[in-house]
């Protein structure tokens, strides 16, 4: 049996994400949420914060997973990036 899936959003409209295995898609956006509500990191700082959290037990790419999950989290509304040079990301003000 596959494994459950998710179809990903992209912040640019018509734009397509992928669709990805929802077990990982829920281990990259619990790690990118826990990072985010201590930090406004930029880019590089968030994918290497991640990295450094689940490189141990995740299988796959986890900066690929990483990117595709912090464009859906973007198109969700649940983060945005912050207009600073260089770019920051933070959680979303609800």
């Amino acid at each position: 049996m596959k494994a459950a899936q998710i179809q990903t959003l992209h912040p640019i409209a018509g734009k397509t994400n992928k669709k990805i295995a929802l077990d990982k898609y829920e281990t990259i956006r619990d790690q990118l949420i826990l990072i985010l509500q201590t930090s406004e990191p930029t880019h590089t700082e968030l994918m290497e914060h991640l990295y450094q959290r689940v490189k141990d037990s995740f299988v796959g790419g986890v900066q690929w997973y990483g990117e595709t999950v912090k464009l859906d989290l973007e198109a969700r509304g649940i983060i945005e990036r912050i207009g600073a040079k260089p770019e920051r990301y933070r959680l979303k003000k609800g």
